[in-house]
C-alpha cells in the first residue's frame, strides 16, 4: 500500500483468495475500461480516479442501513474506522486463545496497521468480554503456577 497517512507506504499481506479476485478485477478492469486500465489505483471511479474519501463513508453508511447495522434515520452507528478497532482487538484474542505470546507479537499488529509505534496501537484495542476473559485466564494461570 502505497501513499497512505502521512505518506508512508508498507507491506500488507493477504489471503490467496482476496489477491485473485483483486487480479480479477484488474483484468476485467482492462477489458472494459481504458481509463480505469490505465489508473494507479486498485479501486476507481468511473473515469479512472481514486475514490473519493466522502463517497467511500456514504456508501459505507447505506450499506449499513441497509444490512441493519444502522437504523435508517440513525446518525451514528458503526463507521468504516471502526473495521481496524475490531480487527486489531480480535487479532489480539486470537492470539491468547492460540496460546500466542501477545506482548512479543504486538509490534507485528502495530506495523500491519501501519503505526509507528506500539503506544499507537492501544487506542484500536478494545477492552472485549472475550478478550478480558482470556487475559484473565492467562493471568489465573500464572498465579497458579508460583504457587
Amino acid at each position: 500500500i502505497r501513499g497512505t497517512k502521512f505518506g508512508k507506504s508498507r507491506l500488507v499481506p493477504m489471503h490467496e483468495s482476496t489477491c485473485a479476485v483483486l487480479q480479477d478485477l484488474i483484468k476485467r478492469r482492462q477489458r472494459h475500461c481504458a481509463a480505469m486500465a490505465a489508473s494507479p489505483y486498485v479501486f476507481t471511479s468511473y473515469k479512472g480516479n481514486r475514490l473519493d474519501p466522502g463517497d467511500i463513508h456514504r456508501t459505507f453508511y447505506a450499506l449499513s442501513r441497509r444490512v441493519g447495522l444502522r437504523g435508517i434515520d440513525d446518525s451514528h452507528g458503526p463507521r468504516l474506522h471502526d473495521m481496524r478497532h475490531v480487527f486489531a482487538t480480535n487479532t489480539l484474542l486470537r492470539w491468547y486463545q492460540a496460546e500466542q505470546d501477545p506482548e512479543r507479537l504486538l509490534p507485528i499488529l502495530s506495523t500491519y496497521l501501519g503505526h509507528v509505534h506500539v503506544a499507537d496501537t492501544q487506542w484500536y484495542l478494545s477492552a472485549s468480554p472475550e478478550l478480558m476473559t482470556e487475559a484473565m485466564r492467562r493471568l489465573e494461570r500464572r498465579w497458579e503456577d508460583r504457587t
